[in-house]
């Protein structure tokens, strides 16, 4: 090649100022990545709080309530009418063994008639018949015949009335049945719903019937005891009674506690030296509280200033708030 020809040269690029090249591009591809979200992080929903699903089960049951009402309501108008429906049915039952019987009856007498001419009976009435009397006992045959036949038409004109009424029961019973199955399924619904809510609760909560929403129990024998003594509210106090339903006392809390494995001995003083000794500012949902300086009653504390005891001949077993008698002390027994 000619050396005017020869291609122009440039100096290599130095290490330095490549690398300085390359950087400057990743960061300008960084840039627009996180401008455009790509190297965001995944944002991820805090779970509910306790409150959160404690108002979204209340919200369930808002809906569930009515549905059980309607449901009950549905099902006693069904159980009425198919009592109905069945009463209609046997009164059925003889007018339509009358009808067939007269149907038979009638069909008999037509093919006797049919097959062998007149019966004997009409034979004997036409021979011994006086000379100007056959067309009079003709007549009275006639009549007869119409008469049954009114016979028959009023036992089904009876029957097709009780057909008619039964029709209708039928119709709103059918009707009243897939109202039924319809609420039954939906209550299936919001149950299944709740029981998924009540699964997101944290171990350490406690939701009873008959007892407030108790949070932040952490021992296993604390829960089993506080929902065993909240399933009894509402039984009767009967001295010396240790369940399962009547209860004392002691006896409410030794059973509540039998439950989870742990024996206390029927009687509070006995109760109180089996406990360990918390502070009033320690005591948390589960312990033994004891009242009076003799400790003659306790009761099992649920947190917040109320427990479920058993009060006194007269009154069932309930929750109730620990201010109103002088308090001894509490006890952990466990």
């Amino acid at each position: 090649m000619p050396p005017d020809r020869h291609a122009p040269s440039h100096p290599p690029l130095r290490p330095f100022g490549a690398r300085r090249v390359v950087r400057r591009l990743l960061t300008m591809v960084a840039a627009v990545a996180v401008g455009a979200g790509l190297l965001a992080a995944p944002a991820h929903a805090a779970p509910p709080s306790v409150d959160e699903i404690d108002a979204q089960i209340d919200k369930q049951w808002q809906q569930l309530e009515p549905t059980i009402e309607n449901y009950n309501k549905v099902r006693a108008q069904l159980k009425v009418n198919q009592k109905k429906s069945a009463e209609l049915e046997k009164k059925m039952v003889p007018l339509e063994l009358e009808s067939a019987l007269a149907m038979n009856k009638v069909g008999d007498i037509a093919a006797r008639s049919y097959m062998t001419g007149p019966s004997q009976e009409i034979g004997a009435l036409l021979v011994n018949t006086q000379p100007g009397t056959l067309a009079e006992q003709l007549v009275i045959l006639d009549r007869l015949a119409q008469q049954q036949r009114k016979q028959i038409a009023k036992v089904l004109a009876v029957r097709d009335k009780y057909n008619a009424q039964k029709q209708k029961l039928d119709a709103l019973i059918a009707t009243q049945i897939k109202q039924r199955d319809e609420l039954a399924a939906k209550k299936k619904q919001i149950d299944a719903e709740m029981t998924r809510l009540k699964a997101m609760l944290p171990k350490s909560s406690v939701r009873v019937e008959g007892c407030p929403k108790i949070d932040g129990v952490i021992a296993a024998a604390a829960q089993i005891a506080i929902k065993t003594a909240c399933s009894k509210t509402g039984a009767p106090y009967v001295w010396g009674a240790t369940g399962p339903n009547s209860f004392d006392c002691s006896g409410l809390t030794q059973f509540a506690y039998k439950a989870a494995g742990i024996y206390l001995t029927h009687f509070t003083g006995a109760q109180w030296n089996e406990g360990r000794a918390v502070s009033r500012a320690e005591a948390r949902p589960g312990d033994l509280v004891f009242f009076y300086s003799d400790l003659h009653h306790v009761g099992l504390y649920l947190g917040n200033g109320l427990m479920v005891h058993a009060p006194q001949p007269g009154q069932p077993v309930k929750v109730a708030q620990i201010a109103y008698q002088p308090v001894a002390g509490f006890r952990r027994p466990y």
